[in-house]
């Protein structure tokens, strides 16, 4: 058989022919998932167009069109504009979860601070509360505990003053030991 052989020309006529109301298949099927919103996934299209997925792969003019109307947002039957993308809605719901925990801590955080003063409040009214004086007492801790932690500061520094002399210390100490070991010259 030749290419010039007429039943080869019927053949690559056929051939052709297929892959023209393939490529119409796939058109339409795009077509109509722009019009519905549907979903314009390869797998999708090849599947509404009754095509194999490497048809699409061999046909790259047709896979760029499914990936830029996968790209865009699938508008809403009725032509009422674009609806949400799964993406969209997917981020809008992660954002919503995480709005959601920072608001239940923030309520956690409120509720034991109103609990901490209810308390106060029902310990000072009930009269069988400790004295009047617990602020003083508690502005007392914060000073002492603030000169604690000043003492432990001065103190540190005073330990790293200590540890460079004792480090100057032993370098003098060897530059003496160094001088009595070398003989005197003559």
């Amino acid at each position: 058989m030749t290419p010039t052989d007429p039943a080869v020309q019927a053949m690559l006529e056929g051939r052709r022919a297929d892959t023209g109301r393939r490529r119409q298949r796939v058109l339409a099927a795009l077509a109509d998932a722009a019009k519905d919103g549907s979903e314009a996934s390869v797998a999708a299209i090849a599947r509404r167009a009754g095509v194999d997925r490497t048809f699409l792969y061999r046909h790259r003019d047709l896979l760029g069109q499914i990936h830029a109307q996968a790209a865009e947002p699938p508008t809403i039957p009725g032509g009422r504009g674009p609806a949400a993308s799964r993406a969209s809605l997917q981020a809008d719901l992660v954002a919503a979860d995480a709005r959601t925990a920072r608001l239940a801590a923030q309520i956690r955080r409120l509720e034991a601070r109103l609990s901490e003063v209810l308390g106060e409040q029902v310990w000072r009214e009930s009269g069988i509360g400790g004295p009047d004086d617990t602020e003083h007492l508690q502005a007392r801790i914060t000073t002492l505990e603030q000169q604690a932690v000043d003492l432990e500061l001065r103190l540190q520094d005073r330990d790293d003053d200590l540890a460079a002399a004792r480090a100057a210390n032993r370098e003098l100490m060897a530059q003496l030991n160094r001088g009595r070991d070398t003989p005197p010259a003559d």
